[in-house]
């Protein structure tokens, strides 16, 4: 989810990982086990006044798929449910009304942010770090096919 943030004028950085869960500074490996209650996740400092926060939901939805619990793509567990963490009340309601506006079943849920864990550095802009082995998850995962199906792009 770091690459359709990360080129956008106004924001300003885009963090890879964990948040929601019970564990303190959890690790790659405890958060894949699905024991800590995280989840992958990506913290963004943006800029309101270069880019609005409903520009940010907008590009959200449509980078996953909001209709499935507890899983994305082939990536399987409560690690990868997909969640809006919000930090105000504005943003809460203005996420609220952004899921609002969908036209499909959406599960994807809007909490109060906890605690943010960065992920480990190799984690960190890892489609510029290996941007093979990135364009080969996004096509064996199903990702572009199913984003494609689900916003008809």
């Amino acid at each position: 989810m770091e690459h359709p943030f990360d080129q956008l004028e106004g924001v300003l950085s885009v963090q890879v990982g964990y948040t929601g869960g019970k564990t303190i500074n959890p690790s790659y490996e405890e958060v894949c086990s699905g024991k800590t209650g995280h989840t992958e996740a990506v913290q963004i400092v943006f800029d309101p006044e270069e880019i609005s926060y409903q520009t940010l939901l907008d590009i959200f939805w449509h980078n996953i798929d909001p209709t499935t619990k507890d899983q994305q793509f082939c990536d399987i567990g409560t690690q990868y449910r997909t969640a809006v963490f919000y930090h105000s009340e504005r943003q809460k309601e203005e996420a609220e009304k952004s899921r609002a506006g969908l036209t499909l079943p959406v599960v994807t849920e809007i909490v109060p942010a906890g605690p943010f864990y960065p992920a480990e550095e190799y984690h960190q802009h890892y489609y510029q770090k290996s941007p093979t082995h990135y364009q080969f998850y996004r096509w064996g995962s199903g990702r572009d096919k199913r984003l494609n199906e689900l916003w008809k792009k």
